[in-house]
């Protein structure tokens, strides 16, 4: 099979220099989602029909599966499937998409596949109840079903035309030797002076070829983008139909309606998600996991039974079994943290690896670290890791406790069992088992007066 996907237009009503397509909706640009699509066909040819942006399109899509095709100047749908002829395989079915329709179904898309077989002209329609704008689907017998005859563009239909509700999605399956000599027999003597591909139908039909239709599980699998407002409601839809499918697999939503998941997320039993979570790229939740209230997450994966408390940023980390994170925590890459760890609120955790049971409670910053089991780290602890040019490692040996408003300064080395008394600056390793303090002998300074503030002169 062929599948080509016409990308080319601008976009004016999006007000962006940004090519439609490239607008992103749970966080993949639109056409990327007709793409996986796609490639969930297996077709043989991938050609994407590219225009205004110039090269962005293909240098922000590039894979080895994709053809390019640049459409210049734009004349019109039918002009635009022409560019992609000489990568289409005439032995194939050719399956023609749009780039910025990013909602239409995998078995929507069979279902046209299967009744096009390999020499009909299918077209994928739907019912509106205000059909205005679209391209009207006209039936042998006019007003009462039959095969299809022709599409009338909405400038170009008559007023009896115009009362037609089923309506031409533009998605259509056709036999690929045909479709080029059909393309090549199109005139832009219309309206709009574009070379139309629903004009491709009267040619099927004067040629003997059978005319069938499909339609979707959906009319939303249809909606195309055209400016920011339509987005917005693809974006809600799409959001709507995630958790849906996260709620019929057990998932406890406080609000369907205020989740967010840009990307893969893969939940076990007994996971909860408060309001406005956001999850991006792929994340797991294990079972028994709790997510808290304005919680983003992004390429991580918490273990069974772990806590995440409102406001966390997780990024590229794991977190461990029945550990608990925050509120108002954040692990950052490389954040590796084992079981029963306990980060609270205002922690930061960058490239560290945490054992078992070891916590950080308040105000703190472990970056570039290792810590061992049953560690304490008191409030104010910071991994001092950058000496401006290269950084250094941390190494917190197990059982040890680090009093508050510690700085270790790397490389160093806690030794196990130590204990580091409340405003240490350790620039040298502490000894396994022993205090180690590092702060100067508290004095008072007699008749020191705090200044008073002067009064202005006029």
């Amino acid at each position: 099979m062929n599948v080509v996907i016409l990308a080319a237009g601008m976009g004016k009503r999006m007000q962006s220099e940004l090519p439609k397509v490239l607008h992103p909706l749970a966080g993949k640009p639109l056409v990327g989602h007709v793409i996986d699509t796609a490639r969930a066909l297996a077709p043989s040819t991938l050609c994407i029909i590219y225009g205004h942006g110039g090269e962005l399109l293909p240098e922000t899509l590039k894979a080895e599966d994709l053809h390019f095709a640049r459409q210049e100047p734009q004349l019109g749908t039918g002009h635009a499937v022409s560019q992609a002829a000489p990568f289409l395989n005439d032995d194939a079915p050719t399956l023609i998409l749009y780039g910025d329709v990013p909602l239409i179904a995998q078995q929507s898309l069979q279902r046209l596949l299967d009744i096009a077989g390999s020499d009909k002209l299918s077209i994928l329609t739907v019912n509106l109840e205000d059909p205005t704008g679209y391209g009207r689907i006209v039936r042998e017998n006019f007003g009462s079903g039959g095969n299809i005859q022709r599409i009338v563009e909405q400038k170009d239909a008559t007023e009896a035309e115009r009362a037609i509700v089923e309506v031409n999605t533009g998605i259509m399956v056709a036999p690929t030797a045909p479709l080029k000599r059909w393309l090549a027999g199109l005139s832009n003597d219309n309206a709009q002076g574009e070379y139309y591909l629903t004009d491709i139908v009267a040619r099927a039909v004067a040629e003997g070829v059978d005319v069938v239709s499909a339609q979707p599980d959906a009319v939303w699998e249809t909606l195309g983008v055209n400016s920011k407002v339509q987005l917005a409601q693809l974006e809600r839809i799409h959001q709507s139909n995630v958790a849906r499918r996260l709620m019929e697999q057990g998932v406890t939503l406080s609000d369907p309606a205020r989740i967010d998941v840009r990307g893969t997320l893969v939940c076990g039993r007994d996971v909860s998600i408060d309001i406005n979570a956001i999850f991006e790229g792929n994340v797991e939740l294990a079972d028994g996991v709790s997510v808290g209230a304005n919680c983003i997450i992004r390429n991580s994966r918490i273990g069974r039974g772990a806590v995440i408390k409102p406001f966390c940023h997780i990024d590229d980390a794991i977190v461990g079994p029945e550990s608990q994170i925050g509120p108002y925590a954040r692990l950052r890459p490389g954040a590796d943290l084992a079981e029963d760890v306990h980060i609270g609120n205002f922690v930061e955790v960058k490239n560290a690896k945490i054992a078992a049971h070891s916590k950080a409670n308040h105000l703190a910053y472990i970056g570039d670290a290792t810590v061992g089991s049953r560690v304490n780290i008191g409030a104010g602890t910071i991994c001092c890791n950058y000496d401006g040019v290269n950084k250094h490692r941390t190494v917190i040996e197990d059982d040890a406790f680090i009093g508050s408003d510690t700085q270790l300064v790397a490389p160093v080395r806690v030794g196990k069992g130590a204990t580091l008394g409340a405003g240490t600056t350790l620039t040298s390793d502490a000894p396994d088992g022993q205090l180690t303090i590092s702060r100067p002998k508290q004095v008072t300074i007699p008749g020191w007066r705090r200044p008073v503030k002067q009064k202005k002169q006029d």
